[in-house]
């Protein structure tokens, strides 16, 4: 059954939208220093090869701000400018050709120093993302409410007001916060007062495992419910994983069905043959394959046949031999021996129709 996402207001950045009923983008940040082009812009490339929409970069210099330009060359893929506390750098990045920036406006200066990055974002005609940590809550609703929903969400609505009253209007909003529970509640509240687009993410997930999991639990239940319009899964390291799990995360929702689906079993004392290691290699080998179909490697007769007929093409074991099902029905029997063999073939066939 289709979710009913909430209605949002669209926003451009560069060749994409988000927001209004578009489909939910995919975002990560690099982790090299900005002004080392050449490093980053690889870093780009590898994410832009495993499905990243949108990438944002930190601009903590002069160098760094001049740099997009560059990089923007060898790119393709809209590119996000990280600021904080530098109205100037703010302006630098989206004269060097930023497509969105990304700043608090209560960080960024004072009244004067927020018309002025706000006139510059008009005259380039760029969106902004306003962001509220569970660590930048604005005193006042610290004081008054604590680290609870209630002060994420009026601390960054307090900062999107700023923007409109300058006339920004293209504005994506983000609350984050380590805890799942507590970014599901400053979401789902967010969500109830604004329809501007929002930017789902689990601030300071942690290392893979951890932030897969934090993040899935996170997002579920928002995106479930129609809520947010582009996501992060915040994870320490290489920022390329961050791209396979979020697409994970869709894929199970069943939100995105544009990847391949790779389904198998746990494997128990009745499997005869090495599936595990054939299902390792077929998830391997599509993870970046942008096309709706669904692959099933299943370890033994009893469940097996049945899940492998529910796909576009699976396979199932039995004593000494594998049956390969395609659309639905038996296509071969082979080998348990050339079992990986055939079905590997068969699915290069299958991804070149």
């Amino acid at each position: 059954m289709e979710i009913a996402r909430r209605n949002t207001k669209k926003v451009k950045v560069g060749d994409i939208c988000i927001g209004g009923g578009e489909k939910i983008k995919i975002q990560s940040m690099t982790t090299c220093r900005t002004k080392d082009t050449e490093a980053t812009t690889e870093q780009i490339r590898l994410l832009e090869d495993a499905g990243c929409d949108l990438v944002r970069v930190a601009v903590l210099d002069e160098e760094d701000a001049a740099a997009i330009r560059t990089i923007k060359d060898g790119i393709r893929i809209p590119l996000c400018a990280d600021i904080h506390f530098s109205p100037s750098l703010a302006i630098k990045a989206v004269e060097n050709g930023c497509d969105k920036v990304r700043l608090n406006p209560g960080n960024i200066g004072g009244e004067a120093d927020v018309k002025k990055v706000a006139a510059c974002i008009k005259a380039h005609g760029i969106p902004v993302r306003v962001g509220t940590n569970s660590g930048s809550i604005k005193k006042e609703y610290l004081e008054r409410y604590g680290v609870t929903a209630e002060s994420l969400v009026l601390s960054a609505l307090d900062d999107v007001r700023l923007l409109e009253d300058c006339g920004v209007d293209d504005i994506v909003i983000s609350v984050k916060a380590s805890s799942v529970r507590l970014t599901v509640d400053a979401y789902t509240m967010l969500s109830e007062r604004t329809s501007h687009p929002l930017h789902l993410g689990v601030t300071e997930a942690g290392v893979e495992r951890t932030a897969v999991v934090k993040s899935a639990a996170a997002f579920s239940p928002l995106l479930l419910s129609g809520i947010g319009d582009t996501i992060r899964v915040s994870i320490t390291g290489d920022p390329v994983r961050e791209i396979y799990a979020a697409k994970d995360i869709l894929r199970a929702l069943e939100i995105d069905t544009d990847f391949a689906d790779v389904i198998s079993c746990p494997t128990c004392g009745r499997c005869m043959w090495d599936s595990a290691a054939l299902a390792e290699k077929v998830a391997e080998r599509v993870r970046n394959v942008r096309k709706p179909m669904k692959i099933a490697v299943m370890g033994c007769v009893v469940n097996g046949p049945g899940e492998a007929r529910e796909c576009d093409i699976g396979i199932a074991g039995g004593d000494g031999y594998c049956l390969i099902f395609k659309g639905g029905v038996p296509y071969r029997k082979v080998g348990a021996e050339r079992a990986e063999e055939e079905f590997m073939r068969e699915i290069e066939r299958l991804l070149d129709e």
